[in-house]
């Protein structure tokens, strides 16, 4: 049975837009193919809760190798989303100046479990909710849910550090 959710997933509108891409982007180095997050959906600075969307396009770059004919997300990429989600909220809570020509990036990944799938083309919310926020280094917990938001696809702890 997948653990309770991280945050009260009834303030998570995942059409509410907190921050689109171009705005992701000014955080975000990541570019391409490699963008993991579509939107942001919610926002508690606060509180340290966030929400993030990822639509998975149908002709996703992976989906021709990874498990054909039934293209299967990798983990790691799932992963990855976590991650640039958790990266773009320390950019809104800590003055990146501090650290200039530096990303903040994984430092590490702890008790990841895979409880589902995504194929092409679904869409993936993905929660985070801070642990810990230092000046070099934070933690988060996170999740990932089918758009449903009733089916759990992952859950991780996630640490970043300014590289």
């Amino acid at each position: 049975m997948p653990p309770r959710s991280l945050i009260d997933l009834s303030k998570v509108d995942q059409h509410h837009v907190v921050a689109d891409i171009e705005t992701i982007r000014a955080s975000n180095p990541q570019r391409y193919e490699f963008e993991q997050l579509s939107h942001i959906c919610y926002m508690d600075k606060e509180g340290g809760e966030l929400a993030g969307v990822l639509d998975v396009p149908a002709d996703v770059w992976w989906g021709r190798g990874h498990v054909p004919e039934r293209p299967l997300m990798p983990g790691v990429l799932m992963l990855e989303s976590a991650a640039q989600l958790c990266s773009w909220f320390v950019h809104q809570v800590y003055d990146a100046e501090k650290y200039p020509g530096r990303i903040f990036g994984f430092g590490g990944i702890d008790k990841v479990k895979y409880r589902s799938a995504i194929f092409p083309p679904d869409r993936m919310v993905i929660v985070g909710k801070a642990v810990s926020i230092r000046p070099r280094r934070a933690i988060f917990e996170t999740q990932g849910f089918h758009d449903d938001m009733e089916r759990m696809i992952f859950q991780a702890t996630i640490t970043g550090l300014w590289i």
